[in-house]
């Protein structure tokens, strides 16, 4: 084996120096990244914020849209309201108030949702009470009490419902006379 030899002073001198180099060199590029990184973050930031704002703005248009269609129906209601409550005129001019808010809730695919003699779903409907009766199966919806609606598969409002429940029946036994 051969002694190791110790370095001089000058080759340590000279290490260092070359280190230190090579440290000022790696702060330099890790402060390089660095505000790369700020200025990419900052970009992010930037997008997600526009983002942001066009989809609210997407959005209050889309309203606006449905709202224009609705304002037609508000003016057909505004003039039920000045002609006077000749009851015939009245309901008739209520009938077509509704068929138009049915086609336009229909134009944005709203739908309503089954549930009269549908099977109880509690992601559809909301169980208001349950009825006991024979005509209906259990667990099978006997009344709408308000309807639900979906819009574009998406569930707006269940269905408030009574559900069906098959009665209790009790047998009574009477001990007393006995034939023999």
């Amino acid at each position: 084996m051969s002694p190791k030899k110790t370095p001089t002073k000058k080759e340590l001198m000279e290490r260092v120096a070359k280190l230190e180099e090579e440290l000022e060199s790696a702060k330099n590029l890790a402060d390089q990244y660095l505000n790369q990184l700020k200025y990419a973050k900052a970009d992010l930031e930037n997008l997600r914020k526009q983002s942001q704002k066009r989809a609210m703005e997407m959005v209050e248009k889309a309203n606006g849209e449905l709202l224009k269609e609705l304002l037609p129906i508000l003016d057909e209601l505004e003039l039920i309201q000045k002609k006077g409550h000749d009851t015939e005129a009245y309901f008739e001019g209520v009938g077509m108030v509704y068929k138009k808010l049915l086609k336009i809730l229909e134009s944005q695919k709203v739908e309503r949702i089954p549930a009269l003699g549908e099977r109880f779903d509690p992601f559809r409907h909301e169980a208001l009470m349950e009825v006991e009766t024979t005509s209906v199966p259990e667990g099978h919806v006997v009344e709408e009490i308000r309807p639900g609606y979906m819009f574009r598969g998406q569930l707006l409002r269940a269905s408030l419902v009574k559900v069906a429940k098959n009665p209790e029946v009790v047998e009574i036994k009477i001990e007393g006379d006995e034939c023999e």
